[in-house]
């Protein structure tokens, strides 16, 4: 495994030009994003905290398991925003300016969206999953903080997570590793998928 920190971008032009694969991690803020990343590389690369809105860039991660590199882009979480709606504004448009390089060939992206296993079918992930579905290739849809949850909870979290958005959900844990081999196999997938069509603007909140 190789795994480091390679920078944090506040703008289109921090964003990285290059042909590793992209990876980002989409969600609200507090989701997990950040503490999922650690997880998946057993180093406490991304600064994690208990107050929603902490992650204010996309950080970028390079990481190596097998004979695959990849980034895993820690996107700023949506649905909160430290500094009020100005703040929110500026979120909004370095996820868009990050999204909106799927049509450049050196820049093969692609995207997970992390909903929190306790909250299923939130309105705000609901339009994130739509959207992410207009902009990139077979996005992949993770539920995070699964081991809050009683046995008989997930069960009936995970069906209508799956009843809300029409598709496969993957429940993992950043606490107990539940669900991480499972996460690295779609990691891999969508590393290797491409996006031929430019992406549309974000939806207004």
């Amino acid at each position: 495994m190789i795994a480091e920190f390679v920078s944090s971008a506040a703008s289109a032009s921090d964003l990285p030009r290059g042909g590793v694969p992209e990876v980002a991690f989409v969600g609200r803020s507090n989701v997990g994003k950040s503490s999922l990343i650690n997880a998946l590389t057993g180093l406490r690369l991304a600064r994690t905290s208990a107050k929603p809105g902490k992650t204010r860039l996309a950080n970028l991660y390079r990481v190596g398991r097998g004979p695959t590199t990849r980034l895993l882009v820690d996107l700023p979480g949506f649905g909160y925003a430290r500094g009020g709606q100005a703040a929110a504004e500026e979120f909004e448009l370095l996820t868009h300016a990050y999204f909106s390089r799927v049509a450049e060939e050196q820049a093969p992206i692609s995207a997970i969206l992390l909903v929190d296993a306790r909250h299923p079918g939130l309105e705000s992930d609901r339009r994130a999953w739509a959207w992410l579905q207009s902009v990139v290739r077979a996005p992949a849809l993770v539920a995070t903080k699964i081991d809050k949850l009683a046995h008989g909870e997930r069960i009936r979290a995970l069906r209508e997570l799956e009843s809300v958005f029409a598709d496969s959900v993957l429940p993992v844990s950043a606490v107990t590793a539940e669900g991480l081999d499972e996460l690295w196999t779609q990691i891999n997938r969508l590393a290797n998928t491409r996006n031929p069509q430019p992406a549309p603007r974000l939806p207004r909140r």
